[in-house]
């Protein structure tokens, strides 16, 4: 009996101290969350609707120039392959009034050797196996232009692509952490996201960036999540456990239909497990390149950004993911898709 008594004791001992230090327990909790790279909150910013770019149609360079022009502040951006004269001009003519620093790959930094900030010492190039895939813009700290989009001729005026513009100050705080990572020469890896999901305007707008956030992982929750629809258009897609979620999904009974660029044909595409398997898929019929990294979910979620389905994008490239949960813009990027399968081929 002594044992017993004594052994309640301690357990209602035990109670009381933890219902006394029950808030060093919850800031506990919270620090261990924040350390993991998880949000303790949803952040949430009332902002204009985004601006939606798809090149050819739409000229994506000189609308970039706009954005950079109205910059007051700073312009940070991380650009794969920059040849575009008129965005070249714009932030050399930029660095002589606010900071702009510009972050590329090393395969492609020829192309802006000449620049006069490239002589300042405003660019950085990555140093590693993988690419610096990125094109992303954050421009006073409170704007954000990402996307498939290269400011190259070539994307700009032949191939199929998208850029889009977030005036979101929460938006920007996660791409200028990013930047400001590859800046100080971290590449390939870094800090994951403190707060990749925002809600702005009352839509959930989440943001991540590979290989630290496990990109491949996050498109595929959203696909995992798909009730009636999935509609793509990818440049290149050899990411088996995407392809396998996509084909999940698919027997469920989800349509499913997607185009492919044909340029990457390959024993590593997805084209053919999925055509075998009866899904509609088509090779583009742009003669140039279907650039573009979409998945269009249920209508209303939409993943977009430097990120192809590959390996390589996920395990190596640094790379951007925005995951926006917002009708109006699934159905801007429904049209595209609409315009694109209309020109592809079986």
């Amino acid at each position: 009996m002594r044992i017993k008594t004594k052994l309640l004791m301690i357990l209602v001992l035990l109670a009381i101290t933890l219902w006394l230090n029950w808030d060093a327990v919850k800031d506990a909790t919270s620090q261990k969350e924040t350390i993991t790279g998880r949000a303790t909150q949803t952040l949430q910013e009332n902002t204009t609707a985004p601006e939606i770019y798809f090149c050819p149609r739409d000229n994506c360079g000189a609308e970039l120039v706009e954005w950079l022009d109205a910059a007051q502040e700073s312009i940070h951006c991380a650009f794969f392959e920059l040849k575009l004269e008129n965005v070249k001009s714009k932030l050399d003519e930029k660095s002589k009034e606010i900071d702009v620093k510009l972050v590329t790959d090393t395969d492609y930094y020829k192309q802006i050797s000449n620049m006069s900030i490239s002589q300042k010492g405003l660019v950085r190039q990555d140093n590693k196996s993988g690419f610096m895939h990125n094109k992303f813009c954050v421009l006073d700290g409170k704007a954000v232009w990402t996307g498939s989009f290269n400011p190259t001729e070539r994307c700009n005026y032949k191939n199929n692509n998208n850029a889009i513009f977030y005036q979101s100050r929460l938006l920007a705080q996660n791409y200028e952490a990013e930047f400001l990572e590859m800046w100080n020469r971290t590449f390939e890896k870094g800090t994951r996201t403190s707060n990749p999901t925002i809600i702005l305007n009352g839509k959930n707008v989440s943001s991540y960036f590979c290989p630290e956030d496990w990109c491949a992982n996050k498109v595929i929750y959203e696909l995992q999540d798909a009730k009636e629809s999935i509609y793509f258009m990818t440049y290149s897609f050899t990411h088996d456990e995407i392809g396998k979620a996509v084909l999940a999904k698919a027997k469920e009974g989800v349509t499913v239909k997607g185009v492919f660029e044909k340029s990457q044909n390959s024993n590593y595409t997805e084209y053919y497990p999925f055509k075998n398997a009866g899904i509609d898929v088509r090779w583009d019929g742009n003669k140039y390149n279907l650039h573009h990294k979409v998945f269009i979910i249920d209508n209303s979620t939409v993943v977009t950004g430097s990120f192809n389905p590959t390996s390589n994008g996920d395990e190596r490239n640094d790379e951007n993911v925005l995951i926006i949960h917002d009708p109006e813009v699934a159905k801007r990027y429904l049209e595209e898709f609409e315009y694109v399968w209309s020109q592809a081929s079986n």
